[in-house]
């Protein structure tokens, strides 16, 4: 939404710059976004005051001396014919470029020097006089600045505005919180100030004429009011200059007078309008329809669209003219030479209007505003208000009182608001006047209706209010949300117990970050295909219909972005769902975690030719680290298959994940990029949820849960560890994991560490084995170990090692 702010001044004369209105809406009503100067090329022009003028013989132009502010006079040679001693014009200093991109530069000119230029209002691009320099009556001395004494740059303000506040798609609907929070009352912009009352009207259900034009409603469903007015005699042409300035603030074009006026309608107030050219409408009717099978209908982009019966359309006697809350018909638009035009107002139904804008991938202004809801109440006004300034541009006169067709709509209603309840959820003891002043500052209607009890009128233009706490978010942003207190105060906790899968969430992103990893949070939607993928009904892009079934997918796609921009050192992770087919209506949803790596293992240092890059061992050291969060006793072990995988993650021989070299579209200068996933869901257990306070922790070998949410400490060793090199000789169908389970198992309490260091393939060791190396470290936390201790553990180790799995000690 873009908010203009003279256009906002005009309807409430605050005495804020711009920069404290875009503070005062952003703290208050709507985040504003970005802000855009007007006539910001004319910011380098300064006043310049003529001290001197004499004419260059035989030309036209004149020698002056110009002071510009810096305290030296400088020459300048001019052609136009007004120069007068003393006067103030602007001033383009030597450098200064010129709105339509010159550059001035120190220039000869008839033996004279020239350094600067005084300026037309054209070359300006403040008007089309070129006949003499603009001259400017005012108190400031030479060289201020130009914007400030004109006044001519206005500032367009861009807006958030959230879908449930459709009342602020306006210039109005702004300037009322302005109002409200400045305390200023709320006017009309000196445009309207006088509009001249239409007759009188009655309002019917289905049908009307007048002003020699027939309006019949047949499709109330999808148009619950339409109004129209006939105006005669008009005159299209170039817009006044005050009119194409207020267009051009809030970022539109000027087209026409009549075209601008409903721009104007719906950029200043929010009411769409439509003029129809009344000689080209067939029957000299207007049809409030369904669209029939196959119709189509040439819009005012030019495109010929199709039709459908889901569509409601403005029609004539003989054809469709224009899709209802969306874009009017080519056939019947206003031009040149039109002389009578329908002016058209209504309100369209927004769930209609949303399903026939997608239909046919068409967004205007329009549908944007009736999508969202208008004030049907507010349409005799507004429509009032249109016609006047049609005449006021166009001339013409209107022919005949309005016709407004439709059933009356309900009101929205009162609610309930108690004060107590207002001081409760915000936190702020808050009066009933105070309360009731804040609301009626914006519209609403506020009347005691017993001890603490306030009923609440909600106006017209407000459809988001419907019950109590919409009144105390309304209370808590026109105080300001800033000014709420932040301290803790006395709560009752909540009985329910978190998601056990939200908490694991919570524990794998704290070790993954603390890793080094940066989340990000993608759409899940990929391009995908139909057999293993599971399409998205209404997209939001076309190119991307499908729901990603792994979320490496879109892993992969944000290291491509990198990428692309020259960034090859990527560490990301995400935990989200991944979309799986199933028999049902809906796909099968799985909670995972994703980690992609590539590139720089660490930053560069002075002393490497290069850093060393990610390789396949660092994505497994990242899936023990996930591996290590989960919440399970089962046994994991990382298998080889067939499937493309590096390795398949398996607990109690059920696949929970997979590590992967990932396949990238990736410059040639790119490090290989290596993947993990793995299902979180399936390792959240109830008891996790009952009891979140509990935390893992994890020595070099193990991790253990502390019970009753506390920390469990130990002191650091005081007696020297004995260190024992395996080199084993294990078949290829045995696991390391398992073999090193089967070491945990039987070495004892004095083991404190296992960890595997190697693997050789080599000509003494047999065909169908491989070696593995382990380093482990055995410690008794009150003395040292005897040599024969640690001896007697390792003959016991590869005793069993041979019995249970037929592992060797490979021979020195």
């Amino acid at each position: 939404m873009n908010a203009s702010f003279d256009w906002i001044r005009a309807f409430v004369p605050h005495a804020l710059d711009a920069e404290q209105l875009a503070e005062l809406l952003s703290r208050h009503v709507a985040t504003v976004d970005a802000m855009h100067r007007l006539k910001a090329e004319l910011a380098p022009f300064v006043l310049g005051r003529v001290l001197s003028s004499e004419k260059v013989p035989d030309t036209k132009l004149s020698f002056n001396m110009v002071d510009d502010g810096t305290g030296t006079p400088l020459e300048v040679v001019c052609g136009a014919p007004n120069v007068i001693v003393g006067a103030l014009y602007p001033f383009a200093r030597t450098g200064t470029r010129m709105p339509a991109g010159l550059v001035i530069e120190k220039r000869k000119i008839r033996g004279f020097t020239s350094n600067g230029m005084l300026c037309s209002a054209r070359e300006l691009g403040l008007g089309d006089d070129h006949d003499g320099i603009l001259a400017i009556e005012t108190d400031a001395p030479p060289g201020t600045p130009l914007l400030q004494v004109l006044k001519v740059g206005d500032v367009r303000i861009e807006l958030d505005v959230l879908a449930n506040r459709p009342d602020l798609l306006s210039q109005r609907g702004v300037a009322r919180e302005v109002s409200a929070l400045t305390g200023v009352p709320m006017g009309l912009p000196p445009e309207l100030a006088v509009v001249p009352a239409l007759p009188a009207s009655e309002r019917h259900a289905g049908k009307a004429g007048s002003g020699g034009v027939t309006i019949a409603l047949e499709d109330a469903a999808g148009c619950p009011r339409y109004m129209g007015v006939v105006i005669r005699g008009v005159q299209v042409g170039a817009s006044p200059a005050w009119l194409a300035a207020r267009l051009e603030g809030v970022g539109a074009r000027s087209i026409s007078n009549v075209v601008d006026v409903t721009n104007y309608m719906l950029h200043g107030f929010g009411q769409p309008m439509h003029a129809f050219d009344a000689n080209r409408l067939g029957g000299s009717a207007i049809i409030v329809r369904r669209a029939t099978a196959g119709e189509k209908l040439r819009t005012l982009d030019g495109m010929e669209r199709s039709l459908t019966t889901e569509m409601t359309v403005i029609a004539d006697a003989a054809r469709a003219i224009a899709i209802a809350g969306v874009m009017g018909g080519a056939d019947s638009e206003v031009t040149a030479a039109t002389t009578d035009i329908l002016l058209e107002v209504a309100q369209f139904d927004p769930a209609r209007t949303r399903a026939t804008r997608k239909a046919l991938a068409l967004s205007t202004d329009a549908s944007y505003r009736y999508e969202r809801g208008i004030d049907g109440a507010r349409i005799p006004e507004l429509l009032a208000i249109a016609a006047s300034l049609i005449v006021k541009v166009a001339g013409g006169r209107v022919d005949g009182a309005p016709i407004d067709l439709g059933a009356a709509l309900p009101p929205l209603g009162d609610v309930q608001l108690r004060p107590s309840r207002v001081s409760r959820v915000i936190g702020v003891s808050l009066t009933a006047e105070e309360i009731t002043r804040r609301l009626t500052s914006v519209g609403f209607g506020v009347t005691a209706s017993g001890d603490d009890q306030l009923t609440v009128r909600v106006p017209t233009w407000r459809n988001d209010v419907t019950r109590d706490v919409d009144l105390v978010e309304e209370v808590a942003r026109l105080g300001g949300f800033d000014a709420l207190p932040d301290e803790l105060r006395p709560f009752r906790p909540g009985t329910v117990p978190d998601d056990p899968v939200h908490l694991l969430g919570l524990r794998v992103r704290t070790a993954l970050v603390g890793a080094g990893l940066l989340e990000c949070k993608p759409l899940p939607f990929v391009r995908g295909e139909a057999s293993t993928h599971v399409r998205v009904e209404n997209p939001l892009n076309d190119d991307e219909p499908f729901l990603r079934n792994s979320l490496l997918e879109t892993l992969a796609r944000r290291a491509e972005y990198n990428l692309n921009r020259g960034e090859g050192n990527v560490r990301l992770f995400e935990i989200g769902s991944a979309f799986l087919p199933s028999d049902s209506a809906l796909p099968l949803e799985e909670v995972r975690v994703g980690v992609l790596l590539m590139g720089a293992r660490r930053p560069a240092h002075f002393t490497d030719s290069k850093p060393p890059v990610f390789d396949a061992w660092d994505i497994k050291q990242l899936c023990d680290l996930l591996v290590a969060q989960l919440d399970t006793t089962g046994e994991i072990n990382y298998r080889t298959n067939d499937d493309g995988a590096l390795w398949t993650i398996e607990c109690d021989g059920r696949s929970v994940g997979a590590a992967r070299l990932l396949q990238l579209d990736a410059p040639v200068w790119a490090a290989p990029a290596f993947g993990a996933e793995v299902t979180l869901h399936r390792f959240a257990s109830a008891q996790l949820a009952t009891s979140g306070a509990n935390v893992w922790h994890h020595n070099a070998d193990a991790k253990q849960r502390s019970g009753a949410g506390s920390i469990k400490y130990r002191p650091l060793p005081v007696t020297p560890a004995a260190h024992v090199d395996l080199a084993l000789v294990v078949p290829d169908g045995v696991t390391a994991a398992s073999v090193e389970a089967l070491i945990r198992r039987d070495a004892g309490e004095l083991l404190e560490s296992a960890r595997l260091f190697d693997e050789f393939r080599g000509a003494d060791v047999p065909a169908g084995h491989r070696s593995l190396a382990w380093a482990l470290t055995f410690r008794h936390p009150e003395r040292t170990l005897r040599d024969k201790e640690v001896e007697g553990r390792r003959s016991k180790l590869l005793k069993t090692l041979e019995g249970e799995l037929g592992v060797r000690p490979r021979a020195s």
